[in-house]
C-alpha cells in the first residue's frame, strides 16, 4: 500500500491538467481531493508501529533510533534538493538579468532559516515538510505519554487539530496567523490516531472489511462534497475556474481512518503481488522526487520562455507524474548503487561508502 500512497503524494505535487482549461482544473481538483488520504496514511502508519515499542515502555529508549532515521532521510533529501533548487533560481536570475551573487546569498540565507529548516521543513523544498513533521509528531506523542498516559495522546492531539482545521480549511470562522500544516496541528493528530488504534487494539476483524470499504467510498464522496462546497459553492465561484486544494478537511480524517482500518482488516491484501516489494522504495521516491520534479519544472519553464507552450499540452501533463516517479526511483537506486545511501539501512549521505572504506 505504501507505493500506492506515494503515487498519490506525487500526484498532489505534479498537478496534472491544471491550467489547461476548466475541465483540466476539474480533473486536477478530483485527483487532489482523492489524494488527500496519502499523507495522513503515512502518519497513521508511523504512529501505529511506534506504539508497540513505546506505549508500555519508556519511549526515550526507542525514540533516538527514529530520530536518527528520519534525520538521515531529511538530510539526504536536502543534499539532493538544495543544489537543484539553487541552480534553478540562478537560471531564473540569469534570464532576468539579476545578480547571480545576490541570488546565491539570498537563496542560501532562505535555505538556512532555522525555523523553516528544522521545524517546518520548507526552507529548501516545501515537499520535504513531512519528515520534520513526523519527527516532531513522534516527539509530541512521546512527551504526552511520559507526562500522562497513552490514553491522553489522542484527545490532546485532537484539540490542536481542530485549531488546524480552522486555519487550513474553515478560515471563514477565525483567522489563524501562523502556519498550520505542520507537526503540531496536522501530523500530531494522525500519528496519535495510529498510535491509539494500536494501543487500544482497535484492529477490526475481517468480517468488518466490507463495511469499512463502504465507509471508504462514502467518505471519498463526502470529501468531494466538503471541498466543493468550501472551494466553490460558498465562495460563489464557478467549478473549474481554479483548483481549490486545502491540505485537509473534516472528511480527510474520516477517509484516512476508514481506509487504514480496512487495510488492518485485510493484512494479507496485496501480499501475493509485487506491491510489498515496491513498497520498500516508497520512502526513497518521496525523498528524491522533489529534485526530479524541480528539474522538470525548470525544463518546462525554459521551453515556455522559448515559445513552446508545453504547459497547455495534454501529453506533458500525462507524462509529468510517471516521469517524476521513474526519475525519483532511478536516482534512489543509483544512490544505493554508489553507496551514498543504503536501501533498508542508513540514509545519511555517504555513511555506507565510509563503512565500506573502513572495512577494507
Amino acid at each position: 500500500m505504501r507505493i500506492i500512497a506515494i503515487v498519490f503524494v506525487v500526484l498532489i505535487h505534479t498537478d496534472p491538467f491544471q491550467r489547461i482549461n476548466a475541465y483540466g482544473n476539474m480533473i486536477n481538483f478530483g485527483t487532489k481531493t482523492i489524494s488527500r488520504f496519502a499523507v495522513p496514511f503515512f502518519f497513521l502508519t508511523s504512529g501505529y508501529f511506534f506504539a508497540p515499542k513505546t506505549a508500555h515502555h519508556n519511549p526515550i529508549k526507542y525514540l533516538p533510533e527514529r530520530i536518527v532515521k528520519l534525520t538521515s532521510l531529511y538530510l539526504f533529501g536536502l543534499v539532493l534538493a538544495a543544489p537543484t533548487f539553487l541552480g534553478g533560481q540562478l537560471v531564473q536570475a540569469k534570464f532576468a538579468d539579476q545578480s547571480l551573487r545576490a541570488t546565491t546569498v539570498s537563496s542560501i540565507t532562505e535555505f538556512l532559516d532555522p525555523v523553516e529548516l528544522l521545524y517546518y521543513g520548507t526552507s529548501v523544498s516545501e515537499i520535504l515538510w513531512f519528515l520534520p513533521a513526523l519527527l516532531f509528531s513522534l516527539l509530541f506523542v512521546s512527551f504526552v505519554t511520559v507526562i500522562g498516559k497513552p490514553s491522553y495522546v489522542l484527545p490532546v492531539a485532537l484539540c490542536f487539530h481542530l485549531v488546524g482545521l480552522l486555519g487550513a480549511t474553515y478560515t471563514m470562522f477565525v483567522d489563524i496567523p501562523f502556519e498550520i500544516r505542520d507537526a503540531l496541528f496536522f501530523g500530531f493528530f494522525y500519528t496519535s490516531l495510529g498510535y491509539t488504534i494500536c494501543v487500544r487494539s482497535w484492529e477490526p476483524s475481517k468480517k468488518k472489511g466490507r463495511l469499512l470499504l463502504g465507509f471508504v467510498s462514502l467518505f471519498i464522496v463526502l470529501q468531494f462534497i466538503e471541498f466543493y462546497a468550501l472551494g466553490y459553492l460558498l465562495r460563489g465561484e464557478p467549478f473549474g475556474s481554479y483548483v481549490y486544494a486545502p491540505s485537509y478537511g473534516i472528511s480527510t480524517a474520516l477517509l484516512s481512518t476508514s481506509l487504514f482500518l480496512f487495510l488492518l482488516s485485510r493484512p494479507t491484501l496485496f501480499a501475493d503481488t509485487s506491491l510489498p516489494t515496491w513498497g520498500t522504495y516508497a520512502v526513497g521516491i518521496y525523498v528524491t522526487h522533489p529534485t526530479v520534479f524541480a528539474i522538470l519544472q525548470d525544463f518546462r519553464e525554459t521551453l515556455e520562455s522559448m515559445g513552446y507552450a508545453v504547459d497547455s499540452m495534454i501529453i506533458w501533463h500525462l507524462a509529468t507524474t510517471p516521469a517524476t516517479i521513474i526519475g525519483a526511483l532511478t536516482i534512489y537506486l543509483l544512490a544505493h548503487k554508489l553507496r551514498v545511501i543504503e536501501i533498508g539501512g542508513s540514509h545519511l549521505p555517504g555513511e555506507p561508502w565510509l563503512k565500506t572504506r573502513r572495512s577494507k
